[in-house]
């Protein structure tokens, strides 16, 4: 729309080409931010979010199979006390001379006294 002043025409016209330029520099300033911006995280050493929801996906598995086998370690653990505490059908063959060691002599721990004697085995007297 054309005015009969020229200077209203001129100040429009440069109004116009100013917010085309502020526009473009606008582009421009968020494009240079966002090169800023990804130099940044990348001397950060940040993980992308494919890889995160990548290790995120595999500590499930992980804490499941984990589950799963605790499961199964406790099964197996109440058979194994199961059968440990059924009857034994038959006898055990006995062993020829040998000791047990249910019959073995408990050992016994030595006293301070006793460590330090002579090497006939008696305690040095002074």
């Amino acid at each position: 729309m054309q005015t009969q002043n020229r200077l209203l025409d001129d100040l429009a016209r440069v109004a116009s080409g100013a917010m085309g330029v502020a526009s473009s520099m606008r582009g421009e300033v968020e494009a240079r931010i966002r090169s800023q911006l990804d130099r940044l995280l990348d001397d950060m050493d940040l993980v992308t979010r494919e890889e995160f929801d990548a290790v995120k996906a595999m500590a499930a598995a992980a804490r499941e199979e984990q589950e799963r086998l605790s499961a199964r370690v406790a099964e197996l653990e109440a058979r194994l006390e199961a059968l440990a505490g059924a009857p034994k059908s038959g006898s055990a063959p006995k062993s020829s001379g040998a000791k047990t060691a249910s019959k073995a002599a408990p050992r016994r721990k030595k006293t301070a006294t006793e460590s330090k004697s002579a090497p006939g085995g008696e305690a040095e007297s002074k």
